[in-house]
């Protein structure tokens, strides 16, 4: 069968690549509206950013409102940033969030529809020039098609999704990254493996989305510890950011699974950051969706010359092992540890559950997933 393959009709990459991207940005517009958060702002990355605009006669309007799970509410403050200030063109800066909040505040400009509207539709709507330049190593929201912002009024998280949300540019400058604590190196760059695992063992995955999804794994294996062990190993990060790239390439063109689909509704009730959820749900969910795709975890230990067992269900719980062994070493808090209250939580299982269900995203997991499968996992995740 037939398959599409989406990019960014621009990347540019690699050290120094803001400035390399001097030529692309100032085709975008007159007057930008950067999108970013006061985190940036306080470490100078605005500031890079400001300095190419200004040096290029390119007027701009900073947006720095964006909190770490982005909903509607400051989505809707963007949009009136841009049109009050006259913009036309975006530019996001920072890690999921400035560029999911970005990518929802596009959708405004030209409809009166909202966001909550697009729920559960492939979105195809004009929208003005976007460029995104991501700050961490996991999310891969400058290369995909979707957006994810939470509905404050159901207490859900919008997954929405269209290729017009792809941006026109993807800036992947390691410069910006090197600014990441050790926690946020952690949990992005395992969202960066969740991306890429959960896309290689998708029912959607596709010859050249695997391809993005083997390399983006090896990158993590090899580089991962070494950013979180030496944030300044510049090397590490070029490797990490290209890694993120290629994750966020490969879903984009396959889809996620279980992992995501059981993450957003703890995101949403319970205001975990997307990366670290995903990292709470990752070993759990994995051991779940081998049965049945052995042969996909056993190319994922190969590929990482783990193993050249041949009997695919051996290798496949070796690779499972390795990856136990890398969240030990990349100290991911419990949902305990984070703060999440046991009784609280359990009341919520039933919700969660059935939220992650509708979101149709465990249903791409080769292994048969059920409502029931994921309140068991739910119950088993805490800790």
């Amino acid at each position: 069968m037939a398959s599409t393959f989406l990019t960014p009709k621009t990347i540019v990459s690699g050290k120094d690549a803001l400035k390399s991207a001097e030529s692309e940005l100032v085709k975008l517009g007159k007057k930008a509206l950067i999108v970013t958060d006061a985190t940036m702002v306080k470490l100078g990355n605005a500031k890079l950013v400001e300095d190419v605009l200004n040096n290029n006669g390119i007027q701009y309007h900073i947006f720095s409102e964006v909190n770490f799970e982005p909903d509607d509410i400051v989505v809707a403050k963007g949009a009136k940033a841009y049109k009050d200030n006259n913009c036309d063109h975006l530019i996001a800066l920072g890690g999921g969030s400035p560029i999911d909040t970005a990518k929802a505040i596009s959708l405004l400009l030209n409809s009166d529809a909202p966001l909550n509207s697009y729920m559960g539709k492939i979105i195809d709507i004009k929208r003005p020039p976007l460029a995104a330049i991501p700050t961490t190593a996991g999310t891969g929201s400058e290369a995909t098609k979707f957006t994810i912002i939470n509905d404050t009024a159901n207490k859900v998280k919008m997954l929405l999704t269209g290729p017009c949300l792809i941006p026109d540019i993807a800036i992947i400058d390691p410069a910006f990254s090197m600014t990441a604590p050790k926690s946020v190196t952690s949990h992005t760059g395992i969202d960066a493996l969740c991306h890429a695992l959960e896309s290689y063992t998708s029912r959607k995955s596709q010859p050249l989305s695997e391809t993005f999804a083997l390399s983006a794994i090896k990158r993590i294996f090899a580089n991962l510890p070494a950013c979180y062990d030496d944030g300044s190993n510049v090397e590490a990060r070029i490797q990490m950011s290209l890694a993120a790239l290629e994750a966020g390439i490969s879903f984009n063109n396959s889809s996620v699974t279980i992992v995501h689909g059981m993450s957003r509704p703890m995101g949403a009730l319970f205001h975990v950051p997307h990366g670290l959820s995903n990292a709470m749900l990752l070993r759990e969910c994995m051991d779940f969706a081998v049965e049945g795709a052995y042969d996909r975890f056993a190319d994922v230990a190969r590929s990482l010359s783990l193993t050249d067992e041949t009997d695919d269900e051996k290798a496949a719980r070796i690779f499972l092992k390795k990856l136990g062994e890398l969240l030990d070493y990349l100290n991911v808090p419990t949902m305990s540890e984070f703060g999440i209250d046991r009784d609280t939580y359990f009341a919520n299982i039933e919700k969660m559950a059935n939220d992650a269900y509708a979101s149709g995203s465990p249903s791409n997991t080769i292994r048969e997933v059920s409502v029931e499968d994921m309140i068991e996992l739910y119950k088993k995740i805490y800790r």
